[in-house]
């Protein structure tokens, strides 16, 4: 299992198994993320599988399915959960940006980038949407 720390609360990773989910618990994870939509999912990997799993460690879960084209605000929030989050879709970039939007305002820009750097996500092409999101919710 390949889990990138992003902040001392929220890391993120490519596809998770069921036999991963000890790990997880083990970790002192108290929720799960699947930013992955089913069907790209082999069928011991779908989500459905890993929520029974995940359900049955006592650790809570959130089914956020990200279709390249289709981001919304609501798939960003779905970010922000209590504890000691991990959050996995296919190679975890799209839940490194996930996280990174959902930080918009609430963390300096450059904290933002170097967390995804650290983290092996280099998207600095993410910066301008950051800063619009971080003056949107300024202005609210």
């Amino acid at each position: 299992m390949d889990i990138r720390p992003l902040s001392p609360d929220f890391a993120v990773s490519p596809q998770i198994t069921v036999a991963e989910v000890a790990v997880l618990a083990e970790a002192g994870f108290t929720h799960v993320i699947c930013n992955r939509p089913a069907f790209e999912s082999a069928p011991e990997d779908a989500p459905d599988a890993i929520k029974t799993a995940v359900e049955a460690a006592g650790i809570g879960w959130t089914d956020n399915p990200l279709v390249s084209g289709q981001l919304t605000l609501e798939h960003i929030t779905a970010q922000k959960v209590d504890g000691k989050v991990l959050a996995y879709c296919a190679s975890g970039t799209r839940s490194a940006i996930l996280w990174a939007l959902s930080q918009a305002g609430e963390m300096p820009t450059d904290d933002i980038m170097d967390a995804l750097t650290k983290a092996g996500y280099p998207l600095e092409g993410l910066r301008g949407q950051i800063e619009m999101l971080a003056q949107q919710k300024s202005a609210t």
